[in-house]
């Protein structure tokens, strides 16, 4: 019986470490080009291409380096709505059309919020980054991502 409830505090214990994040420990990575007229930006992606991974992305996580970022991949075209509900990070999220240009940038999101975020047209892709930082760097609608695999 003792072992019995050492064993379920235990569970208590470590589920909350194990569970958050672990989809996406295992994420692809790659690397993914943002053009603007007149520059290009780097960014190393995990690439989120299951529904699974699209739905947990960066949820539970503390920190992101200023150029990484998470790539969600849809398998066509489709409107499709974010909300911040357990990520604890200020995102820029930016939806992308099947040809790779930015169509919207919803930029500063609101960590923790429920607040639906809308493609406000069938895209692709969405990638998430670090507040801040399509502002930072000039990026806006109309930019280009490039990848050879799903933007050539």
């Amino acid at each position: 019986m003792i072992q019995r409830l050492m064993f379920a505090c235990l569970l208590l214990l470590v589920a909350p470490l194990v569970a958050p994040g672990s989809v996406a420990a295992g994420l692809p990575h790659d690397t993914l080009l943002v053009e603007t007229g007149s520059s290009q930006y780097r960014f190393e992606v995990e690439i989120a291409d299951e529904p699974a991974e699209r739905a947990e992305g960066l949820m539970y996580r503390e920190s992101l380096a200023d150029n990484a970022g998470m790539l969600f991949l849809y398998p066509s075209p489709q409107a499709v709505e974010f909300w911040m509900k357990n990520t604890l990070l200020s995102l820029d999220i930016v939806f992308v059309r099947a040809n790779g240009t930015i169509a919207r940038i919803a930029a500063d999101t609101k960590p923790l919020s429920e607040d639906l975020i809308p493609s406000g047209e069938p895209i692709l892709a969405v990638l998430e980054v670090k507040a801040g930082t399509m502002h930072a760097l000039g990026i806006t609608v109309g930019d280009r991502l490039r990848n050879p695999k799903y933007f050539p």
